[in-house]
């Protein structure tokens, strides 16, 4: 691969790498194209050298941010208590650039194009695969169920968490969701 091949391909990543904190930060309508390009030192005009449209960005900086997670993922099937506290903590929430692009995300990514939806339908299904697998449930539908319950509970809470101006709230409202998890966990 030429150094001009091989330049293009690490631009292209640093605008992915920009846009994956910037839209978790800001939300998907808060950060425009020239937000990214400039951050990355580049000129608008560059941006359709690397991305046909914005959506393809969104689903491309979505991916990339899912990375942000895999040992969290990873830590489910072995310490499920553990990896819900760690999804469900403070620090989670105060570091939405570098946190779940789904508690960040949800509600854009629901208004996103058709292919930046099924991104999430697939993570979802993944991760509820996973919680469902360490489930104490005997059956599968319960355990399903649970899994459910579960994820939607922490990316709702760390959401939640989020929008409030009251910090003991925020604290409370992770709290309680941590709470209600690890009784189904148990």
């Amino acid at each position: 691969m030429g150094r001009s091949q091989v330049e293009k391909l690490e631009t292209h990543q640093r605008i992915i790498d920009i846009a994956a904190k910037r839209f978790r930060e800001r939300g998907i309508d808060g950060v425009s194209i020239a937000d990214v390009m400039k951050e990355a030192g580049l000129t608008v005009g560059g941006f359709y050298k690397h991305f046909a449209s914005r959506d393809e960005l969104v689903v491309e900086a979505f991916k990339h941010a899912l990375h942000d997670i895999e040992s969290w993922e990873a830590a489910i099937p072995v310490s499920p208590r553990r990896a819900m506290r760690s999804y469900l903590s403070e620090s989670h929430r105060d570091n939405p650039e570098t946190a779940c692009p789904l508690s960040a995300l949800a509600n854009d990514m629901g208004r996103s194009s058709d292919a930046a939806r099924e991104l999430v339908s697939s993570e979802v299904r993944k991760i509820v695969d996973l919680i469902s697998r360490a489930s104490r449930a005997e059956h599968a539908a319960t355990k399903r169920n649970d899994a459910l319950f579960i994820l939607s509970a922490c990316v709702g809470a760390v959401a939640l968490s989020r929008a409030v101006s009251d910090r003991r709230l925020s604290k409370q409202i992770l709290d309680g969701a941590l709470t209600g998890v690890l009784d189904k966990l148990s």
